[in-house]
């Protein structure tokens, strides 16, 4: 990128107000505070195109495809904790939801900033997962002009995958690499060209919000609850219980008995406890409703369950 490139960049340029260091420490979190309060009214500016990209992503998805974020520095390290973060949250394989940074695993605790200058590498990490057109890429830079992401779509866009571009600048080159742009523009950082501060809280906000919705979409989440979520520990065996007592209205025992008759099952359990059914019975409704508790809880025509 040449410097008259980074001159142009919202998220490289400098805040009006130059006194950061020459303020308390109270006066510094309340600047801070008061600039993160406009990061939510701009990613609302973008909602249109976030679900869009929420579309386009489960629809794939239902058909066995996957999501892979891929990004460079801070927005490949959000990338890789919202795709690590699925797994216990809506029970899905760690193959299913992905998170790919510049520079590998090393580069999650140390910073690998040069790597995120080379499209050939973005090229060869979206070769070696074997991307497909069954797949959806969202490619993650806060100036939506890194090299690393644009070889990264570049080459999901060969490939027929959907790419998805989540950047800081209007009109990004990543964005226009993509199907759909979702291009937030959060304006100059309190620490100038900082993007891990406003640019990253956004990011964090809408991958929030695609994997969360595109999860609700596939039938993971019942009403608000997690019911596809791993009881891995003491504390998410409570958790289910209590989801469980709430989605069933029941008491705490009876919540509880269901989720030992299910066997850790939290989507069987409510059935069982809503619809008075064995554990098997509740088995064969959610496989016929694909999964979707409500639509298992509906009155059901087909086969007869005895």
């Amino acid at each position: 990128m040449s410097s008259s490139d980074i001159d142009d960049l919202r998220t490289e340029s400098f805040d009006q107000d130059r006194g950061l260091d020459d303020r308390t420490t109270r006066e510094i979190l309340e600047y801070m505070n008061q600039h993160d309060q406009g990061v939510p009214r701009a990613v609302a500016k973008a909602i249109p195109d976030i679900a869009r990209a929420v579309n386009l992503i489960a629809g794939r998805m239902k058909q066995g495809g996957r999501l892979i974020y891929v990004g460079a520095g801070s927005s490949g390290r959000l990338g890789v904790l919202d795709a690590a973060e699925c797994p216990p949250t809506f029970g899905v394989g760690y193959d299913l939801v992905i998170g790919i940074i510049a520079g590998g695993d090393e580069a999650l605790r140390r910073a690998v900033e040069y790597i995120e200058d080379s499209q050939d590498e973005g090229v060869r990490d979206v070769a070696h997962l074997g991307i497909t057109a069954m797949d959806s890429v969202v490619g993650i830079s806060a100036s939506g002009r890194t090299p690393y992401v644009i070889g990264a779509l570049e080459e999901a866009k060969r490939r027929g995958a959907a790419t998805i571009a989540v950047s800081n600048n209007s009109a990004s080159k990543i964005g226009s690499l993509s199907d759909v742009a979702i291009d937030i523009d959060t304006g100059p950082e309190v620490l100038a060209g900082s993007t891990r501060l406003k640019a990253g809280t956004a990011q964090k906000l809408v991958l929030n919000m695609l994997s969360t919705t595109v999860m609700v979409q596939l039938g993971k989440v019942y009403q608000n609850l997690m019911v596809d979520m791993r009881a891995t520990n003491g504390k998410l065996v409570r958790r289910a219980i209590r989801i469980i007592t709430a989605a069933c209205q029941c008491s705490d025992a009876d919540a509880t008995r269901l989720f030992e008759d299910s066997d850790g099952d939290i989507k069987a359990a409510i059935v069982m406890g809503l619809l008075g059914l064995s554990y098997n019975e509740a088995r064969q409704r959610l496989s016929r409703a694909n999964g979707y508790v409500r639509k298992a809880l509906e009155s059901d025509p087909g086969t007869e369950l005895k």
